[in-house]
């Protein structure tokens, strides 16, 4: 059986740190935070069906107790297609045993995709476009495809991609694709402006295109402690395997590697920081909650109770978030110390349902 390309959408994440409203069995991927009252997941769905040809060709690999969850939020999707792995171990053992189930459906030559459940994009055309051109990089030149995000600013964040030796245009949007010189994990401030100067580098976005074989060989090569023993013993492996990323266990060793930069607008809403660049507005404040303020600005409001109300007074560059029993209070630039308080609350048993 033969098909243009099987995307999987990993949907297995916790999503810390939009922490309350994201919780164990309601994790970020679950949640609208747009304001479409649709889930990041659903979106992610929606944006891949037409490359997927149907829901009968789009995977999704998600945890145990999230899967019940999953089937509720996208209903139309074959049972079948829900790979529900054991225990969470990172991403690299879910994109193996992920690639190995999907080749034996569809053949070793299949082209397959990987799309994080949580990201946002702008362009569904030139989304389309591009995976378009990475399925044709990943089929004509035995390349493992990472989709480049043109880096907009001097991020700190994320990992960068300086790309190589170019290897010529592809898809019928012509988009050049490149050899990967490196990787480069959450760089310094100096080290980002170098890279954003250079022109040559891209964030990585955490998104893969390739034919199954090729990733299997590479696998077999750079990770055989992940991927021979998901071929001898498939899901009883899982919890002797260790915990990797796939860029850790695969893209930063593998000589396949090859960046397509990307056009199109992307956020991989990350934090609550991510919804204000998402939503922002002509207002002082993005307001997804009933609020009055008096000299508040530069703030974030978000509450899952339409009746709600938060009233403030002399906040600047502060986030508030109420769900449920929960109100959240940080400073925008310190949201990403929410996993922190998190670990700290983890060791009080008797708030162990706020979890």
């Amino acid at each position: 059986m033969t098909h243009s390309l099987v995307p999987v959408i990993l949907a297995g994440g916790k999503g810390e740190r939009f922490w309350p409203l994201s919780r164990k069995h309601r994790p970020k991927q679950f949640l609208s935070l747009d304001g479409s009252g649709r889930s990041l997941l659903q979106a992610t769905a929606d944006r891949l069906l037409n490359t997927a040809r149907g829901w009968e060709h789009l995977f999704i690999v998600t945890a145990s107790h999230l899967e019940d969850g999953v089937l509720e939020q996208l209903p139309e999707l074959p049972p079948q297609n829900l790979l529900v792995e054991p225990e969470g171990r990172d991403t690299a053992p879910a994109v193996a045993w992920s690639t190995l189930e999907i080749a034996k459906r569809y053949g070793e030559s299949v082209i397959t995709g990987f799309f994080p459940a949580d990201h946002w994009i702008a362009d569904q055309a030139g989304f389309e476009k591009t995976l378009e051109a990475a399925s044709e990089v990943a089929k004509q030149a035995a390349a493992i495809v990472t989709l480049g995000i043109a880096p907009t600013h001097a991020a700190t964040g994320y990992g960068y991609i300086e790309q190589g030796e170019k290897l010529g245009l592809f898809g019928t949007s012509s988009s050049p694709a490149y050899r990967v010189d490196r990787f480069t994990e959450k760089p310094d401030r100096e080290t980002a402006e170098a890279f954003l100067a250079s022109g040559r580098f891209s964030w990585n976005g955490g998104m893969f295109v390739f034919r199954a074989d090729v990733a299997l060989q590479e696998l077999r090569h750079h990770a055989p402690e992940i991927l021979l023993p998901l071929e001898k013993r498939g899901l009883e492996a899982y919890s002797t395997m260790p915990k990797k990323s796939i860029d850790y266990a695969l893209m930063e060793k593998t000589d396949r590697a090859c960046v397509l930069p990307v056009t199109f607008g992307w956020d991989d809403l990350g934090d609550w920081a991510a919804i204000e660049r998402l939503l922002k507005s002509e207002n002082p404040n993005v307001e997804l909650a009933r609020h009055v303020g008096l000299d508040t600005r530069g703030a974030l409001f978000y509450a899952t109770d339409k009746d709600d109300l938060i009233v403030t007074i002399g906040l600047e560059d502060t986030v508030i978030v109420r769900d449920g029993n929960v109100t959240l209070i940080v400073k925008k630039d310190r949201t990403q110390e929410i996993k922190d308080v998190l670990k700290s609350i983890q060791l009080r048993p008797e708030f162990e349902d706020l979890l």
